[in-house]
């Protein structure tokens, strides 16, 4: 039997009033679901989904529908304010800054970062992270993930400088393929025009940036701005000698850390260890 709709509220919820203002759009142009699945390339039972909320609209479905109903960024702004819903509030300011940064840098003890991250990969943090939550949110919170993705593919993308520890390398998070792909989709990014990633060895020992997740975002007018997790919890500074401190950090770290070649060398490494055995052949 069909589930019936779910009454949307668009006064309190982001993704609800994305899916009524879909429909709203959809109706006053005359288009049908198969047309507009058409004109935007998504298949008519996500633009459903999204119309009715039980979908996120995936990127970067919210541009397509911006330019096939002339709406200049407004789907865009709609899914700004989505992928903020689905994101814990303690990292809301850090999320609208790292949309707007020129440069970002972070260093990661434990996990990929998020924007370097699969979405298998995600998903398998979810999954663990968010246990007994529905299918339904898990899918919201890496399509919200995914989403900020978008910074990297734009016409003029950040400046972004990651250093892993080599822990999130080793790590099996998903399982051995989830990782293979993980780490596969890593490699072209080390050394890029506007990539670079180092890891951090194991041999390295202990340093001020060991444990938790560090990023600094330089905004357009040259400020920086800290944020920084530790288990469960996550805070912005703006104060010059809170970031001045931890932005020396960052580059003793990078001075520390192995260049992107051995870099690359080591990933490498870490991505065959995670090949499935051969069968005995008998």
């Amino acid at each position: 039997m069909t589930r019936p709709a779910r009454n949307l509220e668009p006064a309190g919820s982001a993704r609800d009033l994305y899916g009524v203002e879909l429909r709203r759009q959809r109706q006053l142009i005359g288009l049908s679901l198969d047309r507009m699945s058409d004109i935007v390339n998504y298949s008519k039972t996500h633009l459903h989904g999204v119309e009715t909320g039980e979908r996120l609209p995936l990127p970067p479905l919210s541009e397509k529908l911006d330019a096939a109903f002339g709406t200049g960024e407004l789907f865009q702004g709609l899914w700004g304010a989505v992928k903020r819903e689905h994101t814990p509030r303690r990292f809301d300011h850090c999320l609208e800054l790292e949309a707007q940064a020129v440069r970002i840098q972070a260093y990661n003890a434990s996990v990929i970062p998020g924007l370097l991250q699969t979405p298998a990969y995600m998903r398998a943090l979810f999954e663990e992270g968010e246990r007994g939550r529905a299918c339904t949110e898990i899918d919201a919170l890496a399509a919200a993930r995914l989403g900020r993705q978008e910074v990297l593919r734009g016409d003029d993308p950040p400046a972004c400088w990651w250093i892993l520890s080599e822990a999130t390398l080793r790590l099996a998070v998903g399982g051995p393929a989830v990782m293979r792909e993980q780490l596969t989709a890593l490699l072209p990014l080390v050394n890029t025009r506007r990539t670079t990633i180092q890891v951090a060895p194991f041999a390295l020992g202990a340093c001020s940036l060991t444990s938790g997740t560090l990023v600094l975002l330089t905004l357009p007018d040259g400020s920086v701005t800290l944020y920084q997790e530790g288990a469960g919890n996550g805070e912005v500074f703006d104060d010059r000698e809170t970031v001045t401190r931890r932005v020396g950090d960052f580059d003793y770290m990078k001075a520390c850390a192995l260049s992107p070649r051995e870099s690359a060398a080591l990933i490498q490494a870490a991505l065959e260890s995670y090949e499935p055995c051969e069968p005995t052949r008998t």
